[in-house]
């Protein structure tokens, strides 16, 4: 298997110099089909196993550590912050342009948690739109997985803080036992950089809040998509503050109901499918899940791709 690696650079933004950095690997005979994969919020790309199990299936793979996530962070950045989803857009855009640039035809975009929601709102109104055949989301954050008043009151509220002031924040409310849930160290079985993805999280900028609300809000008013559209995500949501089994095979991170309701407001061509046992990222779930994750999603693109 060959792999790649591109940093992009970019004009600079309101901290500096801007880069994203795009991670591939193709079989020895490259395909003419990729998919193009979006990380999570406090996240990269690190699951190489996910890589693996989709150039064995036929299709190239290609990751991209977004502008201020992972192998992108420069020293003078907040990590993780910002104050548009479309800020991320070029990044993906440059992603598309050199996968077309060296011979891929078919581009597939799969997006896992907060990079599901980016990935939902580019195949609406990215630059490249044209370019993208099907949308694959990974336990996509359409809502917070909160109570009505912290989403209803609470979030506006404190969005309008961070216009104002656009580096306030509180402490995250991330709850550790998803990463001891993952972590080799402790009850999963990955090995992540913890530089990149720490367990205690990182601040909660109110202006990063704010503008994943109406990211949210822009997909809950519905995005019209056209294309084909596979939404996974775990058959359960769980919840507690003390460790329990059920953390090991449920979503911890995000209300599944929610993920279910507004799926619908994709499009008219979405297969909503609930993962019995899965993480919130599927594919860092036990084996025999995170293969049918892997099969259920390449089986789905050869009925839904030329």
């Amino acid at each position: 298997m060959k792999e790649y690696t591109e940093i992009f650079t970019f004009p600079d933004d309101y901290e500096g110099p801007v880069r994203a950095t795009l991670i591939g690997f193709s079989a020895e005979r490259s395909s003419r089909k990729a998919l193009l994969y979006l990380h999570g919020y406090v996240d990269y790309f690190f699951q190489t196993h996910m890589a693996q199990a989709f150039v064995a299936g036929g299709w190239d793979f290609f990751a991209v550590d977004l502008r201020k996530y992972g192998r992108s962070i420069l020293p003078h950045q907040h990590p993780y912050y910002c104050r548009d989803l479309q800020e991320y857009f070029p990044d993906i855009d440059r992603s598309i342009d050199w996968m077309t640039a060296h011979g891929y035809e078919q581009i597939v975009l799969l997006g896992h948690s907060t990079g599901g929601l980016i990935a939902s709102l580019y195949a609406a109104a990215g630059a490249r739109r044209e370019r993208i055949e099907a949308l694959v989301l990974n336990s996509p954050f359409f809502e917070f997985n909160a109570g009505w008043f912290k989403r209803r009151v609470a979030i506006p509220l404190v969005g309008c803080i961070g216009r104002l002031f656009p580096y306030a924040h509180k402490r995250n409310e991330l709850s550790p036992h998803y990463f001891a849930s993952v972590h080799r160290s402790e009850k999963g079985e990955w090995n992540f950089d913890t530089r990149w993805k720490p367990k205690e999280g990182v601040p909660l900028y109110f202006a990063w809040l704010r503008t994943i609300r109406r990211g949210q809000l822009r997909l809950h008013r519905g995005l019209g998509l056209t294309l084909p559209v596979l939404v996974l995500h775990s058959a359960r949501s769980a919840g507690g503050k003390v460790w329990c089994t059920k953390f090991t095979d449920s979503d911890i991170v995000l209300q599944v109901d929610h993920i279910r309701r507004y799926a619908l407001r994709l499009g008219d061509r979405v297969t909503d499918v609930a993962i019995e046992g899965g993480l919130h990222d599927l594919t860092l779930s036990a084996q025999p899940i995170r293969q049918q994750v892997f099969d259920t999603i390449l089986f789905w693109l050869s009925q839904h791709t030329y």
